[in-house]
């Protein structure tokens, strides 16, 4: 991909067609091997390729997904309940209207290209509340993990149809307000990438997609579980993990439809993090008849919590809901348990950590954490990485490096099939039917183009942290699918 722009001119360019930055021909690559596919027939890769092969003025002749309900939320729990609205969104896929996928291949092309976008030097920010606050860790977990996927790849043959390795171009994402949208902007057209996995920090991530709407790229997130994050309805932008509006519904669901709670409290973590962490929870709580009795907020790093828990107090909660980083969440737990309080601790999948457990010694006995997935289920494919991670780093694969690796093994099947089009190897993932094979489990993409499969609840026990669904646990889910959906469905896509 050859780009003919100036990086200082790159605003204005912005909002022109992609079709002026990508020229050439595909010339003596086209009698390459045929890229493997997976499945024949109808609605298959196959037949999604033939119908996305159009000119500039036509678009495939594909059905978009829809769903029934938004994030598998139950009818109880669900904005507007007792009102039938003009219009729900994010039940019908965003279609992409543009010219880019009648542009050819480019020629005398070295490597393919893949970016990636994460925290992988502590920064400040005003934005995100200050220093940034282990993402460090979390990033550099996720680029190791990309960095052996595009590895392994090269390993099998690298990009089949021009025989030509896949590269990663990394850029950090440094906290700073707008920064990140200057990075990707440097990804795509310096490094000239073909597509982007990235994305932790949910207020980075939310200008760094605007950014990739205007460039039409294809953006894949392991890391970021914010649920506004998806809510921007970009056809550009995919994730592959389980966000915290999941997370919250099956916490919520395990304290009030299993335990029976009814004066649930929330501490959180003042960043956005913590704020948009909890929507769900305060939502659902409502929604069901036992509103939260008090939330209270702690700054980051804090190592008192005595003001908050004094309120909190008053209130006299039977359930605690947490939502912050894994070192707050354990002092929070301490300072709880020293008041020799005994209600349930449920939080987020950030205390899921090694940082959570050495700070909070034995009171973590009994937590509860929402968990985008099981990671002691058997699967050789799961095993197979863990050896192979421990190997080439010399330490051991967590949630975000195992979601980043189906990520970025998500984009390299893409382009494998799709070719070197950045409208195609979106249509690819987006029009595909199938749930993806990755080592966090099947990764379905629902019509927001966001994870749909299970998530999980990790509770430590004897020790240990155990992973439970729904199933295992008996926890219902209150009624999901109504049959006057059908009818609204029908109407959304019209």
């Amino acid at each position: 991909m050859k780009s003919l722009i100036s990086f200082k001119s790159i605003f204005p360019i912005l909002l022109a067609s992609t079709a002026l930055l990508q020229t050439g021909s595909v010339g003596a690559s086209d009698s390459a091997p045929p890229v493997p596919i997976a499945e024949k027939g109808a609605g298959s890769v196959q037949t999604i390729l033939e119908r996305i092969d159009v000119g500039p003025y036509e678009l495939p002749n594909l059905s978009l997904k829809t769903n029934l309900n938004y994030a598998h939320s139950s009818s109880d729990v669900e904005p507007y309940g007792g009102v039938k609205p003009f219009k729900e969104h994010f039940l019908v896929q965003m279609e992409y209207t543009g010219p880019g996928r009648s542009i050819p291949e480019p020629e005398n092309l070295s490597s393919v290209k893949i970016g990636f976008l994460g925290p992988i030097m502590p920064t400040v920010s005003v934005a995100t509340g200050g220093k940034s606050h282990n993402e460090e860790t979390l990033g550099i977990a996720m680029l190791r993990a990309c960095r052996l996927a595009i590895e392994e790849a090269n390993a099998k043959g690298g990009y089949l149809k021009r025989k030509i390795p896949f590269e990663l171009c990394v850029r950090n994402d440094n906290a700073l307000w707008g920064a990140s949208g200057s990075e990707v902007i440097h990804l795509a057209y310096k490094d000239e990438v073909w597509a982007i996995v990235g994305g932790i920090d949910g207020a980075n991530t939310h200008i760094a997609i605007r950014v990739a709407l205007k460039i039409e790229i294809p953006w894949m997130t392991p890391g970021d579980l914010d649920p506004t994050y998806i809510e921007t309805n970009i056809p550009w932008v995919m994730r592959c993990i389980g966000d915290d509006r999941q997370l919250n519904y099956i916490l919520v669901d395990y304290a009030m439809r299993k335990l029976n709670c009814k004066r649930p409290a929330i501490i959180r973590s003042s960043n956005r993090y913590g704020r948009f962490g909890v929507r769900e929870i305060r939502d659902s709580c409502r929604r069901m008849g036992r509103p939260s009795v008090i939330e209270m907020a702690y700054k980051g790093g804090a190592q008192s919590f005595e003001m908050q828990l004094d309120r909190i107090q008053e209130y006299k909660p039977d359930v605690i809901f947490h939502w912050g980083n894994g070192d707050d969440g354990a002092r929070v737990l301490n300072a709880i348990r020293a008041r020799g309080w005994k209600q349930p601790f449920l939080t987020c999948d950030r205390c899921v950590s090694d940082e959570f457990l050495k700070i909070a010694g034995d009171n973590a006995e009994g937590v509860v954490c929402g968990y985008p997935w099981d990671p002691d289920r058997k699967d050789p494919q799961l095993t197979a990485f863990r050896e192979s991670f421990s190997k080439r780093w010399g330490a051991e694969a967590d949630t975000y490096a195992a979601h980043a690796y189906d990520g970025m093994n998500m984009l390299i099947w893409a382009i494998q099939n799709a070719g070197l089009n950045r409208a195609k190897i979106r249509d690819i993932l987006a029009y595909r039917t199938g749930a993806f094979p990755g080592v966090t489990g099947q990764i379905p993409l629902s019509s927001a183009m966001d994870d749909e499969g299970d998530v999980f609840l990790a509770i430590r026990e004897n020790g240990k942290w155990i992973y439970h669904s729904r199933e295992e646990l008996g926890i219902s889910r209150g009624k999901v699918i109504e049959k006057s959906r059908l009818d609204r469905v029908q109407l959304n896509s019209k």
